[in-house]
């Protein structure tokens, strides 16, 4: 009895390694099978607690590395897997599928520039009444994400050379090759010629300076963490992907649109950098949370859109990307929203409030269309 209690305690203390390695176990059983309630509760448990501890490994490695790099892996990391998932689904999914990588693509930058910079905003004014970070680094994260979705969302409507809101091949060659090299282009700005401007900044706009409550882990832990992360991210994709029937059963039941299940599911994905977003708010660290909010909505189109475009060799039937007029007016209000948030380089409660009234409008639009 003792040695089992010891074994029980061990394993406790030591569940952000079992855990990501047992949903990934989970996740292999039940991939497309009929599943019982008994076990989609349980596969919903190990989902929850993969995202907890993915968040976990992203701080072990950001405080390895240091920051921008840390949120950066973070980012690029889940939507490398997503967009593996988008193109798995659309190559077996046929025209039902058409739509998917815009869907996706716009709940992610919905989800990421009002939801998750949103909570951050109102997380860190709670704690210090304004939230101060670094307008330079902010700005520019901003006019790439919207130069993005505007390359590959919004002129999609208005092409005339394929019908519908679509690319032609060679239209949709040139959003591809110019979203990897203007992700790429950021990222070297980010990590690179700019890092400062990326950095957390004091109330008074100075350089925070590294926090010393810990020492740095461990060049054999943070690569221990860089795959147990990984591990956790793909459980993470995976076992949404695996409770879809479900909510799309619910979401049918309830007559909702067939849109919310796509929501939904980009809810879940996006939980890691949502989680990890606001407590780096509760560490008044809310230029870290605007790094993996715009990071992950610039990384979402700046991976996607390539990856669809080698997809589209083989696909079959229409690729659907331009959105239609209510979604770009949600995003056309985003953007002026953001920027007016991001240039003072200041935000306050008011701020945190009109990005989650946004947050709140497309959902209730994805609801009731």
């Amino acid at each position: 009895m003792g040695n089992t209690l010891y074994i029980i305690r061990n394993v406790l203390k030591r569940w952000t390694f079992v855990i990501p390695l047992l949903a990934l176990a989970t996740l292999g059983l039940a991939w497309g099978r009929q599943l019982p309630v008994a076990v989609v509760v349980v596969v919903a448990l190990l989902l929850a607690g993969a995202v907890l501890a993915a968040v976990h490994h992203a701080e072990v490695i950001a405080h390895r590395v240091g920051e921008p790099f840390g949120s950066l892996v973070l980012a690029v990391a889940v939507t490398v897997i997503e967009v593996a998932l988008i193109v798995s689904l659309m190559v077996s999914g046929g025209d039902q599928t058409a739509s998917l990588a815009r869907d996706t693509v716009f709940a992610a930058v919905m989800i990421t520039c009002n939801g998750i910079v949103g909570l951050s905003l109102l997380t860190g004014t709670l704690r210090r009444r304004v939230a101060v970070f670094n307008a330079e680094g902010s700005g520019g994260a901003l006019a790439t994400v919207a130069t993005l979705s505007t390359l590959s969302l919004v002129l999609p409507t208005f092409t005339t050379s394929a019908r519908g809101p679509a690319f032609s091949p060679a239209q949709l060659g040139f959003a591809a090759v110019v979203s990897l090299a203007l992700y790429g282009l950021f990222v070297l700005t980010q990590t690179v010629r700019h890092r400062d401007y990326f950095l957390p900044v004091t109330p008074e706009g100075a350089e925070q300076a590294p926090a010393e409550h810990a020492p740095k882990p461990e060049t054999s832990t943070a690569m221990a963490s860089l795959g147990l992360l990984l591990t956790a991210l793909v459980a993470v994709v995976g076992l949404a992907k695996v409770e879809s029937p479900v909510i799309e059963a619910a979401v049918s039941t309830a007559g909702l649109p067939q849109a919310v299940v796509g929501v939904v599911i980009a809810l879940l994905v996006l939980l890691p950098e949502t989680i990890a977003a606001v407590r780096a708010a509760r560490r008044d660290q809310v230029q870290i949370s605007l790094n993996l909010a715009l990071g992950s909505a610039m990384a979402s189109i700046g991976l996607t859109i390539p990856a669809i475009s080698v997809a589209s060799i083989w696909l079959e039937g229409p690729l659907l990307l331009g959105l239609g007029a209510t979604h770009l007016v949600l995003l056309g209000l985003t953007f002026v929203v953001t920027t007016l948030t991001v240039v003072p380089g200041r935000a306050t409660l008011l701020q945190s409030g009109v990005h989650l009234v946004l947050f709140a409008a497309f959902l209730f639009l994805a609801i009731s269309p």
